[in-house]
């Protein structure tokens, strides 16, 4: 049997940590170390009795990790990449794969040429549930796929804008919690092409946003809206209704609908809707479940971030599959800026 690989985690936050608490319990690798110049990480090093270090390039250089979980702040993931590149260690970086598109267009640049593997932490690509709408569309069940349905509704407590950040452009839930559901919609249907965005600060009045609509159109010609609001109490996103998350109170609610020519799937409620016989709006409609696997993502992700390491597998979610999911959020913001349509690709071009 193969030694445990050693598996060092750059940012000891509360992400971080839950990736200290998946590594510790993984029989496949040990924790090689920790790096974060903060007390607080470094008081937490010492009561796991594990190796600490203020830098990371030190752990990288002492240690010398098989990996690298990169879960710092958003400003740190390309420097902190980078070096992995330059050191040879295959690096799981934490979503967003950088701070902007043209951080990660010199990071693509980086992997290309050194050959290093990187993943990038968009860990709901590894929920049992999206792998399953993904696999119901691709199979053609729901017919010709016609248009796309978002939700992400819910309401953040009053205190959670005490952080000055929060209440600042680029604190709000267009950057901050789209992008998760930028990026499944990505992987279940598609390269978007075009975007328009409407935002509000209307509830609170703060220079972010707390309300926006979208309107996707897809490479394949499919349609998709998206609202967004985290000033209303309701059940339709995806932190409420997937269960991924025990903080949030589960609600048996869909947030995403993907309709086609011969039926319409709910997600995460995975129904499948659809006509038994004479199919057309007078007719019953048949509603059938949708099976779906039981396993934790974060724990899949580090699983297969381990045989991305050992070349097994290639990643899931390259450097340069994130930039695309950055480059649409990107495009939304430009989109709510200026009023007009834009595409991710102009991003992509304008930050070469």
């Amino acid at each position: 049997m193969s030694a445990p690989m050693r598996i060092g985690v750059a940012g000891a936050g509360l992400i971080g940590r839950r990736h200290i608490e998946l590594i510790e319990s993984s029989g496949d690798c040990v924790l090689a170390g920790i790096a974060d110049p903060s007390p607080a990480a470094q008081d937490y090093a010492q009561a796991h009795a594990v190796p600490y270090y203020a830098d990371h390039r030190t752990l990288l250089e002492q240690q010398k990790p098989d990996g690298l979980v990169i879960a710092s702040p958003n400003t740190l993931h390309l420097p902190m990449a980078l070096d992995c590149a330059e050191a040879g260690v295959p690096a799981l970086i934490e979503k967003p794969v950088t701070e902007t598109v043209a951080a990660a267009q010199r990071l693509c640049a980086a992997v290309k040429r050194t050959g290093v593997p990187m993943l990038v932490g968009h860990h709901r690509r590894h929920n049992p549930v999206i792998k399953s709408a993904r696999e119901t569309v691709a199979s053609g069940k729901l017919g010709q796929l016609t248009a796309v349905v978002g939700l992400w509704l819910l309401k953040k407590p009053d205190d959670y804008f005490d952080v000055a950040w929060r209440r600042e452009p680029g604190g709000g839930p267009l950057l901050i919690n789209l992008m998760h559901d930028i990026d499944n919609l990505r992987f279940i249907c598609g390269e978007i092409v075009e975007v328009q965005a409407l935002t509000s600060n209307k509830v609170r009045g703060f220079a972010v946003e707390d309300t926006a609509a979208l309107l996707l159109r897809f490479a394949n010609g499919v349609l998709g809206t998206v609202t967004v609001s985290d000033a209303t109490p309701a059940p339709w996103s995806w932190e409420l209704t997937a269960g991924e998350n025990a903080v949030y109170p589960q609600q048996d609610q869909p947030c995403y609908v993907f309709a086609g020519t011969n039926g319409s799937l709910s997600v995460p409620t995975m129904e499948l809707w659809s006509y038994s016989q004479n199919p057309g709006w007078h007719a019953p409609l048949a509603r059938n479940p949708v099976a779906v696997a039981g396993y934790d993502p974060l724990v899949e992700q580090l699983r297969h971030f381990l045989a991305v390491i050992a070349g097994r597998e290639r990643p899931l979610i390259s450097v340069e599959d994130a930039m695309g999911t950055l480059a649409v959020v990107e495009a939304v913001g430009e989109a709510a800026r200026t009023g007009q349509k834009i595409s991710p690709g102009q991003i992509m071009e304008q930050a070469a």
